[in-house]
């Protein structure tokens, strides 16, 4: 039993140290120019978090009511992460700021369903910035419902 615990924590550690060298600086600065965004430009940044998680969750391959909802949070995160390493890939070749703010969104996304999962409880700060990043997410699965909702401009 202590074997597992030993192995599970390590993984969770590994984790950690990968999400920060890989996501942490692209939420951050997601986060950072959400918040300097003026009200009209608020709704690229949700329909972008919203996109990128539609798309990670699609990508799950399994169907979502045979899963966990920390199954459907860690297989969505980890959708969101491999989307995150292939943009960064690509981007080597072209230098394009809208590719920039997609690779942020998308780290973005990646660290709210690893908070989802309950990833980050041994660490403070990434359990927080994760906490921000569920956040806007939470908001902009709003936003996008009440846009698509009849009667509503």
């Amino acid at each position: 039993m202590f074997d597992w615990l030993n192995t599970a924590t390590r993984e969770r550690r590994r984790q950690v140290r990968f999400d920060r060298k890989h996501l942490e600086a692209r939420t951050r600065r997601f986060l950072i120019r959400y918040l300097a965004a003026d009200e009209a430009r608020k709704p690229q940044f949700y329909r972008a978090v919203e996109d990128v998680s539609r798309e990670c969750r699609a990508a799950i391959g399994a169907p979502l009511s045979e899963l966990e909802d920390a199954q459907i949070a860690e297989a969505t995160s980890d959708a969101a992460t491999k989307a995150v390493l292939a943009q960064e890939k690509r981007a080597k070749t072209n230098d394009d700021s809208s590719s920039h703010f997609m690779m942020d969104a998308t780290a973005t996304v990646a660290v709210a369903y690893r908070r989802a999962a309950g990833a980050y409880s041994t660490d403070k700060d990434m359990q927080e910035l994760g906490t921000a990043a569920v956040h806007l997410l939470t908001m902009a699965t709003s936003y996008m419902n009440g846009q698509n909702e009849p009667g509503t401009e």
